[in-house]
């Protein structure tokens, strides 16, 4: 292990998928950062073999202190089914959750600065019978944290969500006041303290086309956001909006702009996604431990075949480095 850096731990998601090649990849990352993985290291040893990498070296460890420079550094969890690259099976999901816990326990502990995870199938997962919404719900659940914020960056062009994985259906009943102005406060802290961001500056969509329209295409705006953008900006907190959608990603209005708040996944995230695919990083706010993924799937019809791309991984590594540095300086 090399001293005066953070150690990230990486939990490569689900092992039928790109995760373990991936992980794999940095076995001669250049990255400054002390790198741990949470994973079955049989199963690294066949996806390594499956993609003909012969220089190899992993090192199972029960501690932080016991890590090996050029090594792959890894706390074993073992897979209950041996594992097919590209072909799920539900009886690997438990095992999928076992990585998830050992990883945030080390963040918990204070071993790990930050935790950065692979691409999970959720509904393998759930097809075993274990409720599963997304990587979002289930470590807000864990940690015990009543309210977290999914955010997507692309470089400096970040998107959050007031809600993450529901039914377009569910989306209005699922925003209220109080919820909206704590996701605006929690998006405010993180930035300050994870991102260095002296006064951060958010743009918050409508809901509705045109932003309600007045209240003629739906009062949510009306009743609900403008209510909780009024209570934030009483704290201080600088708020633009709410601004139709459909306008809010100009160039334009971005302009000074730190990140834009979308009511619904599908209200932002395909703008981001668009500018900044396979580089993008998905970021958890408001947990009591940093926490970046990768913005992609598992990918399966990639797994073991050398043609995954680690972009994405290595850029949310370099996120969670650069949040664990600003943490670390704002103590």
């Amino acid at each position: 292990m090399t001293k005066n850096r953070s150690t990230l731990v990486i939990s490569p998601g689900e092992p039928a998928g790109i995760g373990p090649d991936l992980a794999l990849s940095l076995r001669k990352s250049d990255l400054q950062a002390n790198l741990v993985l949470v994973a079955d290291p049989s199963l690294l040893e066949q996806r390594a073999a499956d993609l003909g990498i012969e220089d190899i070296s992993i090192n199972e460890i029960t501690s932080i202190e016991q890590s090996l420079p050029e090594s792959l550094n890894v706390f074993a969890v073992n897979a209950r089914r041996e594992v097919a690259p590209g072909k799920l099976n539900t009886e690997n999901a438990s095992y999928v959750l076992k990585c998830l816990e050992k990883a945030v326990s080390l963040c918990e502990s204070g071993e790990c600065q930050a935790l950065v995870t692979g691409p999970v199938n959720k509904a393998v997962i759930n097809e075993a019978g274990i409720s599963f919404t997304g990587h979002t719900e289930w470590l807000a659940e864990r940690t015990d944290t009543r309210q977290v914020v999914m955010m997507l960056a692309a470089d400096d062009f970040r998107v959050a969500l007031a809600t993450t994985h529901l039914p377009l259906r569910d989306v209005a009943d699922a925003i209220n006041i109080d919820s909206l102005e704590q996701t605006i406060e929690i998006i405010n802290r993180d930035l300050k303290s994870r991102f260095a961001i002296s006064n951060p500056r958010i743009l918050v969509c409508g809901l509705n086309p045109h932003a309600g329209e007045s209240g003629h295409m739906g009062r949510e705006e009306i009743d609900t956001i403008i209510p909780a953008i009024k209570r934030a900006r009483a704290t201080g907190i600088e708020v633009i909006g709410p601004l139709p959608a459909d306008t809010a990603f100009t160039p334009q209005q971005l302009d000074g702009v730190d990140v834009v708040l979308a009511m619904f996944h599908d209200q932002g995230l395909p703008v981001l996604k668009h500018a900044g695919f396979g580089k993008a990083v998905n970021i958890t706010l408001g947990l009591p431990i940093i926490r970046t993924s990768v913005d992609h799937g598992t990918a399966l019809e990639l797994a073991g075949t050398g043609r995954a791309s680690n972009v994405s991984l290595v850029m949310a590594i370099k996120s969670a480095m650069d949040m664990a540095g600003n943490q670390f300086r704002a103590i």
